[in-house]
């Protein structure tokens, strides 16, 4: 009956990531338009935008290949995939075993290389301009995550999420230096990877500045909302692995029932706002970099997670 439970629960996991992603995106677009005494879309406008464009007749390009027709769906059920195994609002569950922070980091790395390939499919100068900048930022944002990675399995002795999480709530975490620097690096790479300002502007379509944008340029109809979708998901991931590391306090445990359920998924909505909200005035507080300056933005993250494994080395020989 416990496996069950545990399996809708997990189901259920599934389905919340697929539902709250769009409207974390709103949520953002809404709270910067505020800031910016503007009136600014509705809250369900990227609901109703993928709704537009599903209903939207599909437009290829005559050299487009198979690999351009199947990378949205593939990048869409990895970033999925990806964004389930993260514990949201509980802990223990079926896909416990699978949360690993290596595999997140592997399925995220697969989805950024399909849709660089897709980039260069066509043919076109800003599909191989996108990607050649996605690589170059994909080769310092992955290294800095890992970095992360490793510092925080260092902590808790595994690289699995539900096992970090536990590790944070206990009393023997402390106020470390290595904790705040993989926070900062890894909050840096979220930023980086999911184009928001100050390395790309999601709202724009510059050419001279575009890095996502340039690589889905060519698509339309269904394709784009599958991919569209699949960048949703990713912003919830990121801030989702965020506030499941680093705040991991409401996170309900496997087998504490419904009312335990229910009261995680309520602390997780709060979690998600208030990092939507921060993410909003972050953005509006700071300008665009240029693209040349980006190297140095994730360089600075790599060492912020270099630092922070080697600080944790140095605390524990001491």
């Amino acid at each position: 009956m416990a496996i069950a439970l545990d399996a809708v629960v997990q189901l259920v996991q599934l389905a919340l990531v697929l539902a709250l992603a769009p409207l974390l995106t709103g949520f953002v677009r809404r709270l910067k338009a505020h800031l910016l005494r503007r009136q600014g879309p509705p809250l369900l406008q990227p609901y109703r935008d993928l709704l537009r464009l599903l209903r939207k007749e599909v437009v290829l390009a005559h050299s487009a290949s198979w690999l351009f027709r199947v990378t949205p769906y593939l990048v869409f059920a990895t970033t999925w995939v990806a964004a389930a195994l993260v514990p949201t609002f509980a802990v223990g569950l079926v896909f416990s075993n699978a949360a690993d922070m290596i595999a997140i980091v592997a399925l995220l790395g697969s989805a950024r290389f399909l849709v660089a390939l897709a980039g260069l499919d066509v043919g076109t100068s800003f599909g191989g301009i996108g990607s050649s900048r996605e690589m170059m930022i994909a080769s310092l944002a992955e290294p800095a995550m890992l970095m992360v990675v490793f510092t925080l399995s260092l902590l808790a002795g595994s690289t699995q999420l539900s096992s970090i999480a536990a590790f944070m709530q206990s009393a023997g975490v402390g106020l470390r230096v290595s904790l705040a620097l993989a926070l900062v690096g890894l909050i840096m790479v979220a930023i980086a990877e999911n184009a928001r300002i100050p390395v790309d502007n999601p709202a724009t379509h510059l050419e001279l500045t575009m890095v996502h944008e340039a690589m889905i340029l060519e698509y339309s109809g269904r394709h784009l909302a599958v991919i569209e979708a699949a960048s949703y998901l990713k912003l919830l991931l990121y801030v989702s692995v965020i506030v499941c590391v680093f705040f991991p306090w409401g996170i309900a445990v496997s087998g504490q029932g419904l009312a335990a359920y229910l009261a995680g998924i309520a602390v997780y909505v709060l979690k998600l706002a208030a990092g939507g909200f921060l993410l909003a005035v972050f953005e509006t507080a700071i300008a665009k970099m240029r693209v040349f300056r980006v190297p140095d933005f994730l360089g600075a993250a790599l060492m912020l997670g270099f630092l922070a494994t080697l600080l944790l080395f140095v605390s524990r020989a001491t």
